[in-house]
């Protein structure tokens, strides 16, 4: 073999590796971005898969503590059918419902209106937006703490506002009647805030050339707000109701903070019953039904959350 033959055979072989490797860092380059995910996507698959497969087989099973063991039985639909038999489930899910529709509904008027006043202001900014946003920096210990002495029954703030008036002083977590509605005010206090922050920011992107133009063209403030802000703001509203909903369904420390459920079952949320179940009752096949049963209610809210917001989109 001649010296130019090995010569041209080795240019070759350069070619032939440059190439290779040329494709290899094209094919890294335009799969960098999911090589930079693995890591990450494999982290929270074993932190939510494998819990939710334990939760599902726990379901399906009933799970004894004894001689310092977990006894595993498999028992199919048992707890299904205890489930829909359990009377105070209907109870708590009623109370959440109730707490659920009642206190998003009134932050996400108050919050909306609240983010649309501050965004039409131009002094002391600042200063309302802090104040709006304090109590969600507040944390849930200090909140169940302060509002529990706000509505002491001897020395509370509100009771003694309403015998200096001259009225009864009110069992405010104590009585049936008022205990879950002074609870949904706690939760107004705490998260009309949230509320705000997200809508104040789409008011504020708001473009301001079409509003503009709905002015010049005669348009009074009902009809601005009717057919201009609240199509716009649309979007922006929607994520918050989806958050605030999904937030409100799984509300536990003011629950338990205040009132631990009582009086009776007057203010148990499905959380909190979970709670109860697993950790006081110890029935923890049960509890992983109940729990599983909460998760697909939750989904359900997510796709009728996704239906409102992007059903025009999907039948277009």
């Amino acid at each position: 073999m001649t010296t130019d033959r090995i010569n041209t055979l080795k240019r070759n072989s350069i070619k032939t590796l440059d190439k290779r490797a040329s494709a290899l860092l094209d094919t890294l380059d335009r799969t960098f971005k999911y090589w930079a995910l693995a890591p990450a996507v494999i982290l929270l698959a074993l932190l939510t898969v494998l819990p939710a497969a334990n939760l599902l087989r726990m379901a399906v099973s009933n799970v004894d503590l004894a001689r310092g063991q977990v006894i595993w039985e498999f028992v199919g639909l048992t707890n299904l059918t205890k489930l829909l038999d359990d009377w105070q489930l209907r109870i708590v899910l009623r109370n959440t419902l109730t707490f659920v529709v009642t206190a998003v509904s009134i932050e996400m008027v108050l919050g909306f209106f609240i983010a649309m006043v501050t965004s039409r202001l131009r002094r002391w900014t600042g200063i309302y937006r802090t104040i709006m946003v304090l109590p969600i920096l507040v944390p849930a210990v200090a909140i169940g703490s302060m509002w529990k002495l706000l509505y002491n029954y001897n020395f509370g703030l509100f009771n003694r506002a309403l015998l200096a008036l001259g009225m009864n002083a009110i069992p405010w977590l104590g009585s049936t009647k008022f205990a879950l509605i002074s609870v949904i005010l706690v939760d107004i206090w705490h998260w009309v805030p949230f509320v705000f922050l997200i809508c104040l920011a789409g008011f504020e992107s708001l473009p301001i050339e079409v509003i503009e133009a709905a002015n010049v063209d005669g348009a009074d403030r009902m009809q601005l707000l009717r057919y201009i802000v609240l199509p716009l703001m649309w979007p922006t509203v929607s994520v918050a109701l989806m958050f605030r909903t999904i937030f409100a369904f799984k509300v536990f420390d003011e629950v338990f903070l205040l009132t631990s459920g009582g009086p009776g079952t007057a203010t148990e949320v499905i959380s909190l019953y979970i709670y109860q179940v697993f950790f006081k009752e110890y029935r923890l096949g049960y509890g992983a039904m109940v729990s599983v049963v909460s998760i697909f209610i939750i989904i359900a809210i997510m796709w009728a959350y996704r239906r409102a917001r992007f059903g025009e989109d999907s039948h277009a």
